[in-house]
């Protein structure tokens, strides 16, 4: 394993890497395209390149390189990004809106998002263990990780179902999943059971669980701090189009619109990411079923 990182080895938590394995540390300057190449690169001569920036310059700055040297070869590079989706408050330049999109599009990209701290051991590991491309999206803890919790697993492919109920399902990702368990225990509170997924892994996304969920439910929510189009919403949705699967469904995300500078509350409540809206959206799609008044 090798780390690159582009002049943000602060940021990125890859400092603590360059201080014990100072020979598998390259720094390479704020030249995005150039370290993906570089990565590229050093994949074939037999290393296991882990490329570190922010989410929104690994996809749409360096996006044709990803493309031609690390997807279209299968090159085993690892991409991690940091500040997905509306979690800085640097504006418009640094949101990650369309990465999920972007690298979904990718032949041989496998995309994967960490619920959170607890995950991100595990889904490091299975990147590690993956034999080929992968982009890996994460979100910098604010606190440290207690020793009381519990390390989720990863299964590359392998949606993790983290409450069950029989009336509604929500398939969410990253940080959203914190917001969807919560809004499942308001639904519950007035008699609407839902069962919460934890779609870590967006590509290859768990088309059978989906699907057999979907059924189960008969209506359903997709959660995401992302771009409604071409991120996890239209994931889901296209797995159940593909089985003839017909449900009420709805997407909580960030319309089709760009966002502003903003802490992260500030901005999941103007753009529509909080708890009360995927409660307010479950009632609605539960309307079309007869489940809710």
């Amino acid at each position: 394993m090798v780390a690159l990182c582009a002049d943000l080895a602060p940021p990125t938590e890859t400092d603590f890497f360059r201080d014990r394995f100072p020979d598998r540390f390259f720094m390479m300057g704020i030249a995005e395209a150039n370290m993906v190449g570089v990565a590229s690169g050093m994949a074939r001569m037999g290393d296991v390149p882990f490329v570190h920036s922010f989410c929104v310059f690994l996809t749409r700055r360096a996006y044709d390189q990803v493309a031609m040297q690390v997807a279209y070869p299968k090159t085993n590079v690892k991409l991690i990004g940091f500040l997905p989706g509306l979690t800085t408050l640097l504006g418009v330049s640094h949101q990650a809106i369309d990465d999920i999109a972007l690298m979904r599009a990718l032949p041989n990209m496998c995309v994967i998002e960490p619920c959170g701290p607890e995950q991100i051991d595990s889904a490091v590991k299975a990147a590690m263990d993956y034999d080929g491309p992968v982009y890996m999206r994460l979100n910098r803890a604010e606190t440290e990780l207690s020793n009381e919790i519990k390390i989720k697993k990863l299964d590359i492919g392998k949606a993790e179902i983290t409450r069950n109920g029989d009336d509604l399902v929500i398939f969410a990702c990253g940080l959203m999943l914190r917001n969807a368990e919560s809004a499942a225990q308001i639904l519950s509170e007035s008699g609407i059971e839902t069962t919460v997924v934890n779609v870590h892994t967006i590509k290859p996304i768990d088309d059978q669980k989906i699907c057999e969920l979907a059924l189960h439910c008969g209506a359903g929510i997709t959660a995401e701090n992302h771009s409604i189009i071409g991120g996890l919403g239209d994931a889901v949705s296209q797995a159940l189009n593909e089985h003839s699967i017909s449900v009420p469904m709805s997407r909580v995300g960030i319309k089709d619109s760009f966002a502003e500078g903003g802490s992260t509350p500030y901005l999941l409540k103007k753009y529509g990411l909080e708890i009360q809206d995927i409660v307010s959206e479950a009632q609605q799609v539960l309307k079309k079923t007869g489940k809710q008044n």
